[in-house]
């Protein structure tokens, strides 16, 4: 082989070795799992497949998002997570509490993002928030029940407020800062639950048989899916009520406060991202949220015949008009 040969032979090797690795990483497809105890909420996979996009994963070229949803009946949850462990996901992006309870003994190593807890410490999930351990980590929503009944007494200053919560979803700690905060304020509460859509009129009828002022709902997947018909309920039983996301307005109800649910998807991607790299779950602090939005709907305040107070509406993140 001459001189000009070997220098050929040479450069066409030295150019040829990086594109064998970008076309070895443009092989690679990550396969992530997305579990629901809830229907398709559309808002929340578009927040988490647009955060993906913008950390370079394009589905179709290296990523494949199987999705499944358990349509508000959460017995499913096990076999649909045995279904995604069979497809060999890599990581897993859920929902809330009660999802991460059915799968997790179910799913071996596979790490589980998480994207609406109040307390995962209290739950049990992690052992920490800045060291999970474990192969859970994710976002939490911060337990807010004290603030949003002090905003609902700020319209309607009710000696009885009805609670609607999921028995299932519910910490004690949960249930001790709320009734905390309500002998406080000097309020009465009257509870009532939801485990299924099937139960929510007779909920409702049984505030009314109780003469509640007022409506606290309580966060959990099934009310959120449900949220258009909670808000005609509300409506209908004459129930200034609050919820814990800002959906809930956009579908008629009168006042919400909390965190911005499709945000925690969108930034669920980033967890997904850095796992996929190799980091452990466990080794990912949880991630709380430090804005929350307060949300009014005007139009249905009008209905209700009630009038906000204007320091709250000066407060609020956006009001529906």
């Amino acid at each position: 082989m001459d001189r000009r040969t070997f220098i050929g032979v040479v450069t066409v090797g030295l150019l040829a070795a990086p594109l064998a690795v970008v076309a070895q990483q443009q092989g690679k497809v990550a396969r992530i799992g997305y579990l629901r105890r809830t229907t398709l909420q559309p808002a929340d996979i578009a927040a988490l497949r647009q955060g993906l996009r913008e950390l370079g994963y394009v589905e179709g070229r290296n990523l494949v998002i199987e999705e499944r949803y358990a349509d508000g009946d959460a017995a499913r949850l096990p076999r649909l997570a045995r279904e995604l462990q069979q497809l060999k996901v890599e990581v897993l992006v859920v929902d809330g509490l009660l999802t991460v309870e059915a799968i997790r003994g179910l799913v071996g190593l596979t790490p589980i993002v998480f994207t609406i807890i109040g307390d995962p410490v209290e739950a049990g999930l992690v052992a920490s928030l800045d060291r999970p351990g474990g192969n859970v980590t994710g976002l939490a929503t911060l337990p807010l029940g004290a603030k949003r009944l002090q905003l609902l007494r700020e319209i309607v200053p009710a000696g009885r407020v009805g609670v609607l919560s999921n028995p299932a979803n519910v910490t004690p700690g949960d249930l001790e800062r709320f009734s905390d905060a309500a002998k406080a304020l000097g309020v009465e509460v009257v509870r009532v639950s939801g485990r299924s859509p099937a139960e929510l009129a007779g909920a409702f009828a049984e505030l009314s048989r109780a003469h509640v002022a007022a409506l606290f709902v309580a966060a959990d997947a099934i009310f959120f899916s449900q949220r258009s018909r909670i808000a005609e309920l509300a409506k209908q039983f004459r129930l200034p009520a609050i919820y814990p996301e800002r959906e809930y307005c956009d579908a008629g109800g009168l006042m919400s406060y909390g965190t911005n649910v499709p945000a925690n998807f969108h930034r669920a991607a980033t967890y997904v991202d850095n796992i996929l790299k190799g980091a452990k779950p466990g080794d990912l602090p949880v991630e709380q949220p430090t804005k929350f939005e307060l949300v009014i709907n005007l139009r249905t305040a009008k209905t209700l015949g009630l009038t906000i107070p204007r320091s709250l509406l000066l407060r609020a993140d956006e009001v529906i008009q």
